[in-house]
């Protein structure tokens, strides 16, 4: 495959994911995950696991760190460069031409209604990537206590789920030193 049919390629993907995908980086994962993995062959679905880990951890928007992980992955610099232009450019063009509509769209009952509807589609996208991503996931009984531990924290408190990822981090770190000295002693 010639490199420029891959640039182009790589950029017309990225296009129409950022086209056709609506309520951010997550809902994104499954539409991105079929396109990169089952259509394209570019990555594997442990590369998307570690492109869902780094993107969320790294600052920036999801679905522009994924676009760029995965671009760099493929064709270095230029492919990190076209990939993130491809998946950014729709939502300039729509938000462009939204603003220009802007009073006649905020009073519009029905796409009020429609957004309701997108809402609940893209719960259902998120839910599924979700379950998809975790059967890549090794868990054990002290990541499982993690999980719901961080669950119920972020959702019965006003704590930043920042600090709770931190935490959890830190709780691994020191859950996984203390597994490798047990380890080591058994030797």
């Amino acid at each position: 495959m010639k490199k420029q049919h891959t640039l182009w390629e790589l950029f017309w993907t990225f296009f129409k994911i950022g086209a056709l995908t609506f309520g951010g980086g997550l809902a994104m994962m499954p539409i991105m995950r079929r396109e990169v993995v089952h259509n394209k062959n570019w990555v594997d679905d442990e590369d998307v696991l570690k492109i869902l880990v780094i993107s969320e951890s790294t600052p920036g928007v999801f679905a522009i760190n994924s676009a760029t992980f995965i671009g760099f992955k493929i064709a270095k610099f230029k492919g990190s460069l076209l990939a993130t232009l491809g998946v950014i450019l729709p939502s300039f063009i729509i938000i462009s031409i939204i603003s220009l509509f802007i009073i006649e769209f905020k009073e519009n009952q029905l796409v009020a209604y429609a957004f309701y509807g997108i809402q609940a589609g893209v719960a259902v996208l998120i839910f599924k990537a979700a379950i998809k991503l975790s059967k890549k996931i090794h868990f054990t009984i002290f990541s499982v206590a993690i999980l719901i531990a961080s669950i119920l924290i972020s959702m019965f408190t006003e704590i930043s789920v920042i600090y709770i990822l931190l935490v959890s981090a830190l709780l691994a770190i020191i859950f996984g030193y203390v597994e490798s000295l047990k380890g080591a002693k058994s030797l």
